[in-house]
């Protein structure tokens, strides 16, 4: 995978892709795996924004029983399959808990027959699925001794029992990028990162190229394309704003949203949700639940704690989190479950996004209601702009498929008939795994000597069956010690990997998106140095642009005031 400039300005393509997310990613590849000539463009790094800021569950859409939404349960009970099958690394079954109470909505009969519905729903929710590791069990009611035995602390007053579900869990959302990437790029797709469209060029009213500038020199190149989709996320408007000359009614009204990272692990082995004593009101739901749940997930040694939302307004590039949206969540979860006791050092970090919300006059917190479907806007139809569709996501799980729809309606507007589409049953980079436990034991069997066991499942959690690929810099990295620190289990060889076959660019790249490292926390000023002089070496950047790559590390873990 290369950053390839000179191809992407001397090259027509079928297809023009603006926005690297996750709704970019799999639109890449859905169109190059189906022959089209492809290329994506991002003004950041890949996945910098919200799809890199998330609470990393797949969901399978148990809540939209609320609404009697079935359709939306099926494509997520589908898609959370289908990721299981071609990123088998990277997505595993999680078991999910939720205390029940009295006999009202909360309470153990009600419940009782949504787990019934939802194991009727999700009848083959392990089809073509071999690995029994992937396999998602039935829901079950579980006692009050077994709630308080798995939920220590839990509130026990008109404690009825507990319902359990699975869903899934992603131990790396960005790795889950990157595969989609590279396999995008294996298939043709030229893909660039920090390559900003800044303007278009049209003729009549079509729109023929966008103009794009290289952020590290600022130069500036035309990236011709029979059809653009703009997947650009909180940036659509703006980007349809330059293709159109005028401002447009706005198709993204952006809400803010935020999980917490907290250095221990609340909660062992269950998602739990609780309840917040904040009371939510979603005049579409046909059965009102009173409060919004909060969910504590275990992940990687941390738990991870979401969702708030936020109305938000203002440039989404000025997006930030704030010291006090930190403590006001931090409260919010404590009065919701005590036993948490959250202080301000327990928050190793936090993540935040924009989502699309339903536009509201009132700017309570209350008020915030996610929008449930995606768009896909033909902007011919729409406002006689030719060449141009619009992609707005709602969903990081369903990416997928709407990338697949997506393609469908690039394959119309340039009057070809669509061929089957295959991401649903081709694994992704690293994804060539049988039996999930069984590739991580020989892995580990078959380990270099000089590399500890405990350093290789990691390793395959993160590339899959790629690892080896990883491995194979090791042969450069001749120094005393293999990984970044003797503390971390990230090698050296992963940074040459990823500057070499990922386009990191920037300290942030590596140390953020593309490696474990900081994705939880900082990783501390030695990890970052010992990258950072990987990182010069290798791009030969001076000891002025050293300490600044540093600084705006540090700046990615530090509050707003």
């Amino acid at each position: 995978m290369k950053r390839n400039l000179t191809t992407l300005a001397n090259t027509e393509f079928d297809v023009l892709i603006i926005g690297g997310g996750i709704y970019g990613a799999w639109t890449a590849w859905d169109a190059a795996q189906r022959g089209l000539s492809v290329a994506l463009v991002e003004k950041d790094d890949f996945g910098s924004a919200t799809s890199s800021n998330s609470l990393k569950i797949m969901h399978g859409g148990l809540r939209y029983l609320q609404h009697a939404d079935f359709k939306r349960m099926r494509e997520s009970i589908r898609e959370r399959r289908i990721l299981m099958q071609v990123a088998p690394h990277l997505v595993h079954p999680l078991p999910c808990l939720m205390p029940t109470y009295g006999h009202a909505m909360k309470g153990r009969e009600a419940l009782g027959i949504a787990l019934l519905m939802n194991d009727v729903v999700s009848f083959d929710r392990n089809a073509q699925l071999d690995d029994p590791q992937k396999h998602i069990p039935a829901g079950r009611m579980l006692s009050p001794q077994e709630v308080q035995r798995l939920v220590p602390g839990v509130e026990t007053k008109d404690l009825t029992g507990g319902a359990q579900w699975y869903d899934c869990q992603t131990y790396n959302t960005e790795r889950l990028l990157f595969s989609i990437l590279h396999s995008a790029s294996k298939a043709g797709a030229e893909v660039a990162n920090y390559a900003e469209v800044v303007g278009f060029e049209k003729q009549k009213n079509r729109v023929v190229a966008a103009r794009a500038k290289d952020v590290f020199t600022g130069n500036e190149l035309a990236i011709r394309a029979k059809l653009i989709v703009n997947t650009c996320g909180p940036w659509v408007d703006l980007l349809l704003q330059r293709a159109n000359g005028v401002k447009a009614a706005p198709k993204f009204f952006p809400s803010k949203t935020m999980n917490l990272v907290v250095r221990r692990q609340l909660i062992p082995e269950y998602a739990v949700g609780v309840s917040s004593k904040f009371e939510f009101k979603d005049k579409d739901a046909l059965i009102s639940k009173g409060s919004r749940a909060l969910f504590i997930v275990p992940w990687r040694g941390y738990s991870l704690v979401g969702t708030t939302h936020l109305p938000f307004t203002g440039d989404a590039d000025n997006f930030n989190i704030t010291e006090e949206d930190v403590h006001t969540f931090m409260k919010e979860l404590n009065d919701a479950y005590p036993p948490a006791a959250l202080q301000r050092e327990d928050v190793s970090f936090f993540y935040g996004g924009l989502l699309p919300m339903v536009p509201s006059n009132n700017g309570q917190q209350g008020d915030v209601r996610l929008v449930k479907h995606y768009t896909l806007c033909d902007h011919e139809q729409e406002d006689g702009v030719a060449g141009l569709v619009t992609v707005v996501g709602v969903k990081y799980t369903t990416a997928r498929d709407v990338a697949e729809k997506t393609i469908n309606l690039v394959f119309q507007k340039l009057g070809k008939q669509p061929p089957a589409c295959r991401t649903q049953e081709t694994p992704v980079h690293g994804g060539k795994i049988e039996r999930w436990n069984e590739f991580v034991a020989q892995a580990t069997n078959r380990r270099p000597r000089d590399l500890e066991a405990d350093i290789i499942e990691p390793l395959v959690r993160n590339y899959g069956s790629a690892y080896g690929e990883v491995l194979e810099f090791m042969a450069e990295e001749r120094r005393p010690t293999a990984t970044i620190t003797p503390q971390s289990s990230v090698l050296k060889a992963e940074i040459l990997y990823n500057l070499r076959e990922e386009m990191a660019l920037k300290l942030a790249d590596v140390i953020r998106r593309r490696t474990e490292l900081g994705s939880a926390a900082y990783p501390g000023d030695e990890a970052v140095r010992s990258c950072a002089g990987l990182m010069a070496a290798e791009l030969g950047w001076s000891p002025p642009r050293i300490q600044q790559e540093i600084q705006d590390v540090k700046a990615i873990y530090s509050t707003a005031n």
